[in-house]
């Protein structure tokens, strides 16, 4: 089985502009929504489904006196190198562990301005179809970054194909594997190269976002999936992200409280059925 993709909608370091005007950073002064004329928010989000969610955003935003400018990346690392450097006022990608583990890694001092929503993590079928199926020394793909490797591993084991250490939990790496009968070799790639390679592995774990771009069913192709009320609901639930200190800048605050609208909501249910689950 192989999922068509979509034409990923990327162009340079900072991606291709949704919305056509000019970027302004979170140190432009010009504009309070109040003022002579709108204030730009500029936003860095993957396409799916963060840019799409931030389009429903707009009018209201509109209303409150903010020009909505999202830039698209087809990576993590990206635009939160953007919003470092004052290129972006927010980024919207990524979880609170991806974003604390970025911090940690790069010296960095983004923070979440609030949580979203929730993606399941899903294990797809590709050489092999089902888990059954599966054969000794079969290959799994999972994303290669700290935080999203380990929540692949943990559906991996819950799934009943290995068993981890049980101290290491969302720290868990590959060398964190006790038990493996049989002897799965565990690729590493890339999260957004996952759903590109899924006829060369038997299985492998995708993150939400990027199976929905790759045009995944999430609840009809997908042989195992994390629960929407479990812990990793709340562990691994989608944040906007600000620079330190711009938690409650006028303009994230709007930002927050129009994706936080039932109209958000409504669209999230609607359009990926199950694949987004929102958290307000």
């Amino acid at each position: 089985m192989r999922a068509s993709l979509k034409k990923t909608l990327y162009a340079g370091v900072l991606g291709l502009t949704i919305f056509g005007l000019a970027a302004c950073s979170s140190g432009n002064d010009e504009g309070s929504g109040s003022g002579d004329g709108d204030e730009t928010l500029t936003v860095g989000a993957s396409s799916t489904p963060h840019a799409e969610i931030l389009e429903q955003t707009k009018d209201d935003l509109a209303e409150k006196g903010y020009e909505l400018d999202v830039e698209v990346f087809d990576d993590y690392v990206l635009p939160n190198q953007a919003l470092d450097e004052g290129d972006l006022d927010a980024s919207f990608h990524q979880h609170k562990p991806y974003l604390d583990n970025f911090n940690e890694e790069n010296g960095t001092d983004l923070v979440s301005a609030g949580e979203v929503h929730f993606e399941p993590l899903g294990l797809y079928p590709g050489k092999t179809e089902t888990v059954d199926d599966l054969q000794d020394g079969a290959e799994i793909a999972i994303p290669n970054d700290a935080t999203n490797g380990a929540r692949a591993l943990l559906l991996l084991e819950e799934t009943g194909l290995i068993k981890l250490d049980a101290d290491k939990e969302i720290e868990a790496t590959t060398n964190d594997i006790e038990e493996n009968p049989k002897d799965l070799e565990i690729t590493e790639l890339e999260a957004s190269q996952i759903p590109r390679t899924v006829q060369d592995v038997d299985l492998s774990v995708i993150n939400g976002n990027y199976a929905v771009d790759a045009g995944f069913d999430i609840a009809n192709d997908s042989l195992e999936l994390e629960d929407e009320n479990s812990e990793a609901a709340q562990t691994y639930a989608n944040v906007v992200a600000v620079q330190e200190g711009n938690e409650d800048d006028p303009a994230i605050e709007a930002l927050m409280e129009s994706l936080h609208s039932d109209d958000v909501k409504d669209f999230i249910n609607e359009e990926y059925q199950g694949a987004v689950v929102p958290l307000f």
